[in-house]
C-alpha cells in the first residue's frame, strides 16, 4: 500500500510532471489526480496503484514505510 503523500514526493524527488508520471504509468491524468488528493492511502484499484509503485521504483524511488521513527516516506537509490 502507498500513500498520496509518497506519490507527490517521489514526482518531487525526481523533478517529474503529473503527465510524466501519467506517461510512464500508463494511467490516465485523472485516475492519477484521484490517486495524488487523498492524505491517507491512496484511492485506487490495486492494479493502478501498482502500475503507479512499479514507474516509481523504475525511475528510482524506494518506498519506505512506517515506523518507530516516523511515518512512509520515500528516497532515491543510491547511484552507484
Amino acid at each position: 500500500m502507498i500513500y498520496s503523500a509518497q506519490i507527490r514526493a517521489a514526482r518531487g524527488l525526481l523533478d517529474w510532471s503529473r503527465d510524466e508520471l501519467v506517461a510512464a504509468s500508463g494511467l490516465s491524468r485523472s485516475t492519477l489526480q484521484r490517486m495524488e488528493a487523498g492524505d491517507g492511502i491512496a484511492a485506487g484499484h490495486g492494479g493502478n496503484l501498482w502500475q503507479v509503485q512499479q514507474a516509481l521504483e523504475a525511475a528510482g524511488i524506494i518506498f519506505l514505510p512506517a515506523d518507530q521513527f516516523g511515518g512512509p516516506g520515500v528516497r532515491l537509490k543510491d547511484p552507484v
